[in-house]
């Protein structure tokens, strides 16, 4: 476990910002009420162009795509998994682009926040723990994070839960590069 101790959240974040993109495939749960649907997945994510591939048994189940704020998916997406499966994915990996946000300290906590994201970020390990992201339509849209690894790269969380409403997606990162601007 990496230990930052005494380092600048803000040193951290800018140390990130040299990453132009993430590359990852990862297991993937998505619950609604008292169903699951599992599957693999494959993304390549910038923060302007996500492209989201779900494999079920194999073979296709879902491709999405969003490219400065358009999406377009197979099959078609109701508003909830859209939020999820965009806004939640993209603000998940690409933790760091938080922008103009204000930052307060508390129970060993680094808190970032600005008008539509709060992030908690552990000051030991420098990693996101908890990510709120507000919605156009004041829903929030919740993050958890656990299980830091290792990429040779940098450190990050490898698994993801996120919420919206009754539904909820859990990620398990199998292979994960970040790619240089």
């Amino acid at each position: 476990m990496p230990a930052y101790e005494g380092v600048d959240v803000r040193e951290i974040i800018a140390g990130r910002s040299s990453i132009k993109s993430v590359e990852a495939t990862f297991s993937i749960e998505f619950e609604k009420d008292d169903s699951t649907m599992t599957g693999d997945a494959v993304i390549e994510l910038t923060d302007e162009v996500l492209s989201l591939r779900v494999y079920s048994l194999g073979f296709l189940a879902a491709e999405v795509t969003a490219e400065n704020g358009v999406i377009k998916s197979n099959p078609r997406l109701d508003t909830n998994k859209s939020a999820i499966l965009v806004d939640g994915l993209t603000n998940s990996f690409l933790w760091w682009t938080i922008k103009n946000y204000e930052i307060e300290e508390k129970n060993g906590m680094y808190q970032l926040r600005n008008s539509s994201r709060k992030l908690l970020i552990d000051k030991k390990t420098m990693l996101p723990r908890q990510q709120t992201i507000e919605l156009d339509n004041g829903r929030e849209l919740n993050v958890f994070y656990e299980e830091p690894a290792n990429s040779g790269e940098f450190w990050y969380p490898s698994k993801m839960r996120i919420e919206l409403s009754r539904y909820a997606v859990t990620l398990k990162i199998k292979t994960i590069s970040f790619k240089p601007h």
